[in-house]
């Protein structure tokens, strides 16, 4: 392949742009990313812009690998960071995921990583890695750049590159993780379904131990928990308990006709940031069929678990009664609810409810979802967790 996503080519330059390092650390993800670019080329009609955007994210993604090894070996003490018992949000997207880890992201008992951190974990050339202020600019400038080509993307998803946010990003550089949110490349997801993925946990946890003792340089106060959220996981639930022995999830619910449609929606914005020929029809059938699998997954997993591992949230209740959800919350994973933190909060929720953002428009029938259709997919999922027959 002879094209900005040569996997050669990302590499050589990948090193070039990182002063010459050449370990980009372990596992497959050479595979993984010959895999992506070939499906990037044939299968994702990219414009011109979205060929760049998406080169410049697979370069710095390799980056961030050199550079994160290269502290590992500078500063051993780095992956004697301790994080085996994250917190963990989990659900179908739409069912107040974000809402939730930004509610408990207010208490310092957890620790938790900015959306900054998350697309820029590595410093940058030069950088004191205690003083990013650098990276959080690039952060902004980019999230500001997003919502000024597709500004819909804030009713949808609240950006911000200041806030709690999920670790879908650190997973995706290990090149074994869901790219087609982002484009529709079918032999890609195809070759994913295939393989084992317990290395994208691997190297989540070593991002995360990189955060974490950044974080310390910076003086940020170590939690008891890391805060983690990412629908993601409902693919692979087992391989997160598999790398973190003593997490704990909530499992987070609602009716799959209010969150596939949504989610469809939210997906084919993304395709367009890439694409002009983003295909609605194809956003809703491929991720209806693969968020309901990831469910009946999930149930599986799930049913070899102790009862301590997962607490059950419905959506309704979390917009209805957020309070009393976050005190089972905090009784489930045994942490103390203290006053300064409820009243925190309460102030938080106050000031970041949904009617501040607009409202997000869209319906089943632009992504060629019915109630049929979603009946069929959903059927198993609302008859253990929503009561419907």
């Amino acid at each position: 392949m002879n094209s900005e996503f040569s996997p050669q080519r990302l590499l050589a330059e990948a090193s070039a742009r990182a002063g010459g390092l050449q370990d980009f650390g372990q596992g497959s993800f050479r595979e993984g990313l010959a895999v992506l670019a070939d499906a990037l080329e044939n299968e994702a009609r990219l414009t011109p812009g979205g060929r760049s955007q998406l080169h410049e994210k697979l370069l710095a993604q390799l980056v961030n690998r050199l550079v994160i090894e290269h502290f590992c070996k500078r500063f051993p003490e780095i992956l004697d960071q301790p994080i085996d018992d994250p917190l963990v949000i989990v659900g179908l997207p739409r069912t107040g995921t974000t809402l939730l880890q930004r509610t408990l992201a207010v208490d310092p008992q957890f620790n938790k990583a900015q959306w900054w951190e998350t697309r820029y974990p590595a410093p940058q050339p030069g950088e004191d890695p205690a003083r990013p202020e650098a990276r959080i600019q690039r952060a902004r400038a980019e999230v500001a750049a997003m919502v000024q080509h597709l500004p819909q993307l804030l009713a949808i998803h609240p950006l911000d590159a200041e806030q709690a946010d999920e670790e879908f990003m650190l997973m995706e550089h290990s090149f074994l993780c869901a790219m087609d949110s982002y484009v529709n490349v079918p032999s890609y997801t195809a070759w994913l379904d295939r393989q084992d993925q317990t290395q994208v946990y691997q190297y989540l946890k070593r991002c995360l131990q990189f955060l974490q003792w950044q974080q310390g340089l910076r003086g940020v106060a170590p939690g008891r928990r890391w805060l983690l959220k990412s629908p993601q996981h409902l693919h692979t639930l087992e391989l997160l308990f598999k790398v973190f022995p003593d997490a704990q999830v909530v499992l987070t619910h609602r009716e799959p006709a209010n969150t596939i449609p949504s989610l469809a929606s939210f997906i084919h914005t993304l395709w367009q940031l890439y694409s002009d020929n983003a295909d609605a029809a194809a956003v809703g059938e491929q991720w209806s069929r693969r968020m309901a699998r990831a469910m009946r997954h999930t149930m599986t997993v799930r049913e070899g678990l102790p009862e301590r591992c997962v607490l059950d949230v419905h959506f309704e209740d979390t917009v209805r009664e957020p309070l009393a959800v976050v005190e089972r919350i905090y009784r489930f994973a045994g942490l103390p609810l203290s006053v300064p933190v409820r009243q925190g909060i309460t102030r938080w929720l106050t000031e970041n409810g949904r009617e501040k953002r607009a409202s997000h428009q869209y319906s089943p029938q632009m992504f060629g979802l019915s109630e049929a259709s979603l009946q069929r997919d959903f059927d198993e999922y609302r008859r253990r967790h929503l009561g419907n027959a």
